[in-house]
């Protein structure tokens, strides 16, 4: 009797940790996504509306124009996960803070929907991208990346003009 409730419990061990297991890596690649998205929308929201058209120098975005790109590249990142082919989109046509902050949101929104339904087996799947075939999860790796890249310069911006980035409130 005692060796069959040992086994029973064990079996019962056994079955919940592997559950856990089964989507490790997609998980990681969630948990790793949910910080900066969030980072990106607060620094977007802080940065003052007349703030938008400002750059350091003339040789780059404004950050108005930062904002809008990584609103479009994540949405085409995390298009091609979905399967939606990859288009470049040089020309944002949103100049205004309540605009752009409005495409930030949608972009998470549907990158959200994205890292909540994969699985670290989808997340094998080989995808055409502009790189040549990748692994799901390393495209959606790549959208973190981007995105973390992208919010450094942010930072930069804020900073310039007085204003603390998001993640380093409260240090």
């Amino acid at each position: 009797m005692k060796r069959d409730a040992l086994n029973i419990l064990f079996g019962v061990a056994t079955t919940v940790a592997a559950l856990q297991a089964q989507n490790r890596f997609s998980e990681e690649a969630k948990a790793a996504y949910q910080p900066i998205k969030l980072n990106l929308l607060k620094a977007a929201e802080k940065m003052p509306d007349s703030e938008y058209p400002f750059k350091p120098t003339t040789d780059v975005r404004t950050f108005g124009q930062l904002i809008a790109h990584v609103a479009e590249a994540q949405t085409a990142i995390c298009g091609v996960v979905k399967g939606i082919p990859f288009k470049r989109d040089d020309s944002p046509s949103k100049t205004a803070k309540a605009d752009l902050i409005a495409a930030l949101k949608a972009s998470n929104e549907f990158c959200d929907g994205v890292y909540n339904a994969m699985t670290d087996q989808d997340g094998a799947e080989i995808v055409k991208t502009p790189f040549g075939p990748k692994p799901k999860l390393g495209v959606l790796n790549f959208n973190v990346a981007h995105d973390s890249e992208t919010y450094g310069t942010i930072a930069v911006y804020l900073r310039l003009k007085g204003i603390v980035p998001p993640s380093s409130e409260g240090n």
